[in-house]
């Protein structure tokens, strides 16, 4: 009888940089041209009602100039998915990456984002659902964040409403 050593897999990083490209590549084209605290209430809308479209109970937040001026929680959602609002965002605000690049970007380096040590896994996660709010040639001024859904699918979400607002506002100009 022949004993069969055990495979020894080295785990190398792979990253697939056709993911974190495209990520980048939404970060620097949904760029409003400008935000305010109507623009806010809008996307907060544009998000609510795409996810009544999926019959989705999902947490949203807008978050912008050091204030929450958007939040809602559909019916189905619990407390828990205003931490995960809360731990995506801070993510966000402190990395300028949306949460799901994050995590792309962390898995392509074998490494848990959270269990890093600078890292305090109360206060960050990068779990797709939380992208930058960027004003074209003004920077980063906020994060819109969704939770409730698998990470994919709370990234969509927020990537549909931010080219729906942009739309609009190019119509206006």
């Amino acid at each position: 009888m022949d004993i069969i050593a055990p495979t020894i897999i080295l785990k190398m990083p792979i990253m697939n940089t056709d993911i974190l490209n495209a990520l980048l590549m939404q970060e620097d084209e949904l760029q409003l041209h400008y935000f305010n605290h109507r623009t806010a209430w809008e996307l907060g809308n544009l998000i609510k009602l795409a996810a009544d479209k999926l019959s989705a109970a999902v947490a949203i937040e807008i978050y912008a100039f050091e204030q929450v001026l958007f939040s809602y929680a559909m019916q189905g959602t619990a407390k828990d998915h205003q931490e995960w609002l809360r731990r995506k965002r801070q993510s966000v605000l402190r990395f300028g990456h949306s949460s799901y690049y994050q995590g792309q970007y962390n898995a392509s380096k074998n490494r848990d984002f959270e269990a890093q040590p600078h890292i305090d896994p109360k206060e960050y996660c990068a779990h797709g659902g939380s992208f930058p709010i960027r004003v074209k040639n003004s920077g980063m001024v906020g994060a819109v964040t969704v939770s409730g859904l698998p990470q994919e699918m709370d990234h969509q979400l927020v990537i549909d409403g931010l080219r729906e607002v942009i739309k609009q506002q190019f119509e206006m100009v």
